[in-house]
This record gives structure tokens, C-alpha cells and sequence, in this order.
């Protein structure tokens, strides 16, 4: 487990893993959102970028070596305030286009010293650990996977808040089709694949929710940078489909919730829902 200066324990039959989470101030559907505070269930107001840390640091993973959680900005705002509560920053060109080009170039800056890189994107501060544990062990297993994300099969009351986001013409969560093998066939911020049915709010559904954090192999990110963004890439506004377009092998995990609720912050209207589901939770 990771300590509070992000520091992991050391297993030499281990690869090396680096946490990156990308936090960029200017968004253009939300302004500096990585310091948007949420309250818990215990009255506290913490920033979305310190939920996040706090949640990677809870991250058990065996590593070779001394693995490092980062957060990675361009922002001084950011890292001033990332600074104040511990987590170790690495300042990446304000050129970067998404989280996945920031992990490439955090992990320039590190010096290239990883097996692995997690990209846990800072606007998922309910991510469970467990999900990262079990998006790594997936990697490990699938030697072919160049990429792998989790994937998380939609209740009734996840899909519902889905079809009322695009009802209401807000961008919400992402849902994912993948293939027998597990295999990202594609991605997109619709409701894919259509079902006309409608579930309870417990209920299993077809639909799976693409949970927002990536781990790569080194090579996938030099890849990354060296493709242009493709027409899919554009339109969906999705980094991951970049991968896809130029026929990488995306491996999709699926993960269980085991009772967590999971929400990202794509919209200053989620604060409220997020911080309804802390305190339905219990968490602090």
C-alpha cells in the first residue's frame, strides 16, 4: 500500500508501476476543476485533485522498486495546492492535449523508469482501489494489451442518470462495447448499445460504464504521441480512441462495485450527486 508521501511497498518478481494523475486547470467545460471541492460525509470539504491522490494512495500493488503515485499540471494554482497536502508534482507542458499525452510526458520527466503507467484521471475521486488493482493485474495477465481500462456493468440507476445527462444535453459518463475477448471495440459519451427496455434501479443492464483510468505500457504511450488524433477522436472528444484507430489492442477489465456507487465530475451539476453518494457511503 502506498504511503502518504505516495511511496509503495517492494517486491523484486514485480514490475514497476507509476499512479499519474493529470490534472489540468484550463477546461473548457469546467474551469479548474482539479480544486472544485467536494464536502464527505463528515462535513470536510477536500479538492477533487486531493480526493483523487487520496484515493491512488490506497492502492495496494506490489512493485519493484520504490513506485511513485504523481500528480501531474501545468498549472501553478494546482501545484501549489497539491504541494500543501502532500503529493509530490510533476510540471508537464501546458501543451499536452489530454491525460494520456501528460502521463507520456510525466513519465519523460521521471526518466522512463516503469513497467506500467496508471493513468487515473482526477475527476473520478470515488475510484474504489480495488479497480486499479484489478486494471493491473489485468494488464499482467494479457500480454498483447497495450492499454487496459476497467469497465463497469451499468445498474438501472447509473444508466437512468446516463439517459437524463443527454436528455438535458450534458456530456456524462462514457459507456464502452468490447468484444468475446474483452477487446475495446468503441467508446462513446451516447448510451451504447440502444436497449429500449428500462430497468430498476438495482437492476443489471446491458450497458457498460467505462470507468475513467488507463494503464499503459511505456511503448503504447510513445506510440500515442507520435499519431495524430483521428476523426473519432475529435468528434467523441474520448482520448482512448486514438488507440483504437490506429488498431491498437485495448483490453477492457471488467470490475465489480461491491456495493461502491461511481460517478465522474464532468459537470459542476455532478458536485451535489457525487457528494449525495459520499454521504450515502459513509465517506469521509
Amino acid at each position: 500500500m502506498a504511503d502518504k508521501d505516495g511511496k509503495m511497498a517492494q517486491d523484486t518478481e514485480q514490475p514497476r508501476v507509476l499512479i499519474v494523475i493529470p490534472a489540468r486547470y484550463a477546461s473548457t467545460r469546467y474551469p479548474g476543476k482539479p480544486l472544485a471541492e467536494l464536502t464527505g460525509a463528515d462535513g470536510v470539504a477536500r479538492s477533487l485533485v486531493r480526493r483523487t491522490w487520496e484515493a491512488a494512495c490506497q492502492v495496494e500493488v506490489e512493485v519493484e522498486g520504490a513506485a511513485r503515485i504523481v500528480v501531474a499540471t501545468d498549472d501553478d494554482r494546482i501545484a501549489t495546492a497539491c504541494a500543501e497536502f502532500g503529493a509530490e508534482v510533476v510540471m508537464t507542458p501546458e501543451s499536452c492535449a489530454n491525460g494520456t499525452e501528460r502521463c507520456a510526458a510525466a513519465l519523460a520527466a521521471l526518466g522512463g523508469q516503469y513497467d506500467l503507467v496508471v493513468n487515473l484521471q482526477g475527476d473520478a475521486p470515488l475510484t474504489p482501489p480495488w479497480f486499479i488493482e484489478d486494471l493491473i493485474a489485468g494488464m499482467l495477465r494479457d500480454g498483447d494489451a497495450e492499454v487496459a481500462t476497467p469497465v463497469l456493468r451499468a445498474d438501472g440507476a447509473a444508466l437512468n442518470g446516463f439517459l437524463e445527462d443527454r436528455r438535458n444535453g450534458r456530456v456524462g459518463g462514457t459507456t464502452a462495447v468490447f468484444d468475446r475477448s474483452m477487446a475495446a471495440l468503441y467508446f462513446s459519451k451516447e448510451v451504447i448499445p440502444f436497449t429500449s427496455e428500462r430497468f430498476d434501479d438495482a437492476a443489471p443492464t446491458p450497458v457498460f460504464h467505462h470507468v475513467g483510468v488507463y494503464a499503459y505500457r511505456p511503448s503504447a504511450l510513445e506510440d500515442y504521441l507520435g499519431w495524430s488524433s483521428g476523426p473519432l477522436e475529435d468528434l467523441e472528444g474520448l482520448e482512448q480512441l486514438r488507440f483504437l484507430e490506429n488498431g491498437a489492442r485495448l483490453l477492457c477489465v471488467q470490475v465489480d462495485a461491491r456495493g461502491r456507487q461511481f460517478w465522474e465530475l464532468n459537470n459542476p451539476e455532478d458536485i451535489p450527486r457525487i457528494e449525495a453518494m459520499m454521504a450515502r457511503m459513509g465517506m469521509s
